[in-house]
């Protein structure tokens, strides 16, 4: 008999076959600002926005120099600017001093980076470098995990370590793809499309 978390994973990749990483970006470094503006802003503004600043600025030299009330102003749109524009200009001068002007290829390197979390170091490292070594939860993957009983958990940090002691490795460049596709087009935080669920079979929230 199939595990069924193995089978719930299988039955979103037939239904979101394309799931990918929303964000735009043309190297590491330029993923490394897009998932910081990405915190509380959605991947859709986040990339309407980058374009205008990438032509620019898509270096760490050339952030790290930058003015902050000119950054400020650029990434306006996305929310939180002042506190972005600050963690930016630092994690650019950080990759500078201490790792030659290149974005580290390991977790605890890039959650030294300013304004870098375990969530956004996850996404760098699968995305950029293709090494997935956990899962990032985002609040899709955390509603979702709840809502079907792989963690009972509310920190991310605590439902990653759930989902890594659930899901095979070769899992884990998948599982936070599908968990985004299907709470954006399925499984929403409000007004569920229930009905239509194709896992609704291994909802333990729905049974409420």
């Amino acid at each position: 008999m199939k595990n069924k978390n193995i089978e719930i994973v299988e039955i979103l990749k037939k239904t979101y076959p394309d799931a990918k990483c929303s964000l735009d970006f043309s190297s590491p470094f330029e993923l490394v600002i897009a998932v910081m503006l990405s915190a509380q802003c959605t991947d859709e503004r986040v990339n309407k926005t980058t374009p205008f600043i990438f032509r620019k600025y898509n270096k760490p030299e050339d952030f790290a120099s930058i003015d902050v009330s000119e950054l400020e102003n650029l990434i306006h749109p996305c929310g939180f600017y002042k506190s972005k524009a600050k963690n930016i200009i630092a994690c650019s001068k950080k990759i500078i001093k201490d790792f030659g002007g290149n974005v580290p290829q390991n977790m605890k390197d890039l959650i030294s980076l300013p304004g870098v979390g375990r969530k956004s170091a996850n996404v760098v490292m699968l995305e950029a470098f293709g090494k997935p070594c956990g899962i990032a939860v985002d609040t899709h993957a955390k509603r979702i995990s709840n809502r079907i009983g792989l963690s009972n958990e509310s920190e991310p940090e605590k439902i990653e370590q759930d989902l890594l002691r659930i899901f095979p490795n070769k899992y884990l460049k998948d599982i936070n793809h599908l968990f985004i596709w299907h709470g954006r087009n399925c499984c929403t935080a409000r007004n569920p499309k229930c009905d239509n669920c194709p896992i609704i079979n291994f909802c333990s929230w729905n049974e409420k």
